[in-house]
């Protein structure tokens, strides 16, 4: 299975103190060397992390193809135009999030995403769309002739985090979390289903699937399981890891999971 690294993160430390380190682009040949197959970066209008300079270097530099998540916005599309990615994932964005909530809402926003994919395409720039695992979604993508999509994983994962007690009760969006024990494992099993079925049902339509938010070491390995799914987006949990382990050593061992 194919891995993109999210190099966000990074970035946000640097922010923190509004320096020049650590530099995003200093990862690059890193991950190039620990396995990754991809870089991924949002830049999101606000610029809470990444910045216009870091998306120019890093598509002009990068070793491994770069997918540049960002909003259908027309001056992010300008942007992501004259920077031409390997990929362009349109994603929701609210500027109030903390990070990035659910899918896109491809149906009532169709007709804008379609001119929004013409462009993309006309500049010879793929498209995923970042979605919920829903057939409808499913189904309004692949009309709308992207050649990717990547389903939201974050319910999923907020629902391991609740069972297995790494999601405190001041930071989680979702009512369920006082559910019982023995509920939360059964909406991880529908829910992973969900993700299976739906998976399944757009590889036969021709889609290329991915997939990504809130994955771990922990909770990645039943995402790795569904066969359908070729990639996985995953940032926050690796740089977090690296702080203690490096980062060449935090992408080898979830390159390693995703391998198995």
């Amino acid at each position: 299975m194919l891995l993109g690294v999210n190099i966000d993160h990074i970035a946000v430390l640097r922010e923190a103190r509004r320096i020049g380190d650590p530099d995003p682009l200093d990862a690059l040949g890193i991950c190039k060397r620990a396995g990754a197959d991809q870089i991924t970066i949002h830049l999101r209008e606000d610029r809470r992390h990444i910045q216009d300079s870091d998306a120019q270097n890093i598509i002009a530099l990068s070793p491994l193809p770069v997918n540049l998540e960002c909003a259908t916005e027309s001056s992010m599309i300008d942007i992501a135009c004259r920077l031409r990615p390997h990929r362009v994932t349109l994603v929701p964005e609210k500027r109030q999030e903390v990070t990035t909530e659910g899918g896109l809402d491809v149906i009532g926003g169709y007709d804008k995403i379609q001119k929004t994919i013409a462009k993309l395409h006309d500049n010879d720039i793929e498209v995923s769309l970042f979605i919920d695992p829903k057939e409808s979604i499913v189904v309004a993508s692949r009309e709308l002739g992207v050649e990717w999509i990547e389903f939201h994983t974050g319910r999923y994962a907020n629902l391991y985090a609740m069972l297995y007690g790494n999601l405190s009760k001041t930071n989680h969006t979702l009512v369920e979390f006082e559910l019982p024990r023995h509920t939360l494992k059964e909406m991880i099993k529908t829910e992973l289903h969900t993700i299976e079925q739906q998976s399944a049902q757009a590889k036969t339509m021709g889609l290329q699937v991915a997939a990504g938010h809130g994955l771990n070491m922990q909770n990645v390995k039943a995402i790795c399981a569904i066969g359908a799914i070729e990639e996985l987006n995953i940032g926050q949990s690796i740089i977090a890891r690296s702080i203690f382990t490096g980062l060449e050593q935090a992408i080898r061992e979830m390159k390693a999971i995703l391998d198995k």
